[in-house]
């Protein structure tokens, strides 16, 4: 007898449905499963042979009959233990255990404990959007990934502890209720900065540039010694950059439903994420990649921030690997089998050391740096990268006035308030366009939303002779203009926004020998 019942493969982002298809023909007992499985699907004979036997149904090894599972289309790969219950669910309905019925308008996935338990499974946000575009009316899914796929309206989503209850549902025995739809505002409540600027002494102008990266998403590079509050900086930018909207929440969301980093009473991300790697890390975890192409952390920080502690210990292929997704904004994953796109609308935000001890030019600490050392710690950041980089700020120690002082600057909360409206006007500005800051224009964009007046033009013109600047470092400079007029509430560039722009260009000569 042939059974069918549907599942899903999550390819990159994306889902497609399968089907499952399990096929019972007379012979001497043997279970294979055909259609490119990996070694977790592959070990889903046993998972799924156990659990049938032990909630007291007749399992595969007692039909004495030859059982063959093919998961379609053939030509996909299919990894992971989501395959389980559909699999368990064919063969119940092809040995008769389960009434046949209608499974057209259904979709399963969850993996099998031997004692017939479903545990969650990664990538199910991107399945309950497939489910729904395709016409599915019911996606059952562990009782754990419920919350999570209850995020998708007008999807009927049904929760499923154990594979006895599953039945007995399906029999109409026992009816489970389906879980409730999630409501989006329930999430989205601002919570309390874990770190406050207005806590953090001195470094005016580091909070300054922490503002426009904020209001803008502009790329920051901070520099300065050990002790000076560059990371504390780095990780106070979460506290002042808006939620993210309903649509880059889901977007957001099922990235790291993929990757498998949702929490179960935290199903939907409504804050940019911040991401923190190593300075050991490969270009495959940053980038992205494997056997089975999974995003990395440009990926993860997409709308949020990708921040790089000690920059130039990261390996310079690690490095040059940043240069087109800054760029791009997107990330291709190329491989004999294919490729595959992943969105990469991260803000990079790096700190460095001025040399390897840190103390280069330091009145109160000496330099044990050799110059060849030095020399080759600032040749580890290319220039193509470092043209990448939209702010660059000095971060100098703390003088013991400011640290003792009982002065407390603006509020994280209040400044977050200046990154909203500054926002809203950049929402306004692009609602007909396929970008949502400043720094994601293009150069037509740049033209028609950035106008200078004679005054600012001479004024670049004269940047661009003294400061040597690139045509990427000119157009940047233009967008991060138009980001300090956002905050301003300025319709027009000024040139008191290009002068402020122009302080915080990356300065070349650190860089030179």
């Amino acid at each position: 007898m042939l059974a069918k019942v549907y599942s899903a493969a999550v390819v990159g982002l994306e889902a497609q449905p399968i089907e499952v298809e399990v096929d019972l023909s007379s012979g001497l007992h043997s279970f294979q499963i055909v259609g490119l499985p990996d070694t977790a699907v592959n070990e889903a004979k046993e998972r799924v042979s156990a659990a049938i036997k032990n909630i007291g149904a007749r399992p595969p090894h007692h039909t004495n009959r030859r059982v063959i599972v093919n998961l379609a289309p053939a030509d996909l790969k299919k990894e992971g233990p989501a395959y389980d219950l559909p699999i368990a669910l064919s063969f119940l309905i092809a040995s008769g255990q389960i009434k046949n019925q209608n499974f057209e308008d259904k979709i399963f996935v969850g993996e099998l404990s031997l004692e017939g338990k479903l545990r969650p499974v990664n990538g199910i946000l991107p399945i309950a959007l497939m489910a729904k575009e395709k016409g599915f009316r019911a996606f059952f899914v562990p009782k754990k990934n419920a919350f999570e796929a209850s995020l998708v309206k007008n999807l009927n989503v049904i929760p499923v502890e154990n594979l006895t209850e599953l039945i007995e549902h399906l029999n109409h025995l026992r009816e489970i209720p389906p879980q409730p739809p999630l409501n989006f505002n329930y999430f989205s409540q601002n919570k309390k900065p874990e770190i406050d600027l207005a806590y953090i002494k001195g470094q005016n102008q580091a909070k300054r540039a922490l503002e426009i990266t904020a209001a803008g998403g502009h790329n920051l590079l901070m520099t300065g010694p050990p002790g000076a509050g560059k990371t504390l900086l780095a990780r106070a930018l979460s506290s002042i950059l808006p939620p993210l909207s309903e649509k880059e929440s889901l977007e957001v969301t099922k990235i790291f439903s993929v990757a498998g980093l949702i929490k179960s009473d935290q199903p939907l991300i409504t804050q940019p994420p911040f991401r923190q790697p190593h300075h050991t890390a490969s270009a495959i975890a940053l980038v992205g990649g494997g056997t089975y192409p999974k995003p990395g952390e440009i990926t993860l920080a997409h709308r949020g921030v990708l921040f790089l502690d000690e920059f130039p210990e990261f390996s310079k292929s690690v490095l040059e690997s940043l240069r087109q997704p800054l760029e791009d904004g997107i990330v291709t994953i190329s491989r004999a089998s294919g490729s595959l796109t992943f969105p990469a609308k991260f803000t990079l935000v790096a700190a460095m050391n001025p040399c390897p001890c840190g103390y280069l030019n330091d009145p109160y600490h000496p330099c044990r740096c050799s110059a060849s050392q030095i020399n080759r710690y600032k040749r580890k950041i290319s220039g193509p990268l470092l043209d990448r980089i939209d702010l660059y700020v000095q971060v100098p120690a703390v003088k013991c006035e400011q640290l003792t002082s009982e002065a407390v600057g603006p509020s994280s909360l209040s400044i977050q308030e200046k990154v909203i409206q500054a926002r809203e006007i950049q929402r306004k500005r692009f609602q007909n366009e396929k970008i949502a800051t400043n720094s994601e224009m293009n150069l037509s964009q740049i033209k028609k939303y950035c106008l200078l007046d004679s005054k600012s033009q001479d004024l670049l013109k004269s940047a661009v002779r003294q400061y040597h600047l690139s045509a990427r470092s000119y157009y940047r400079t233009i967008k991060i203009a138009r980001t300090i007029a956002d905050l301003s509430n300025q319709e027009k560039i000024k040139s008191d926004h290009l002068m402020e722009a122009l302080q915080y260009r990356p300065h070349q000569d650190i860089f030179e020998e």
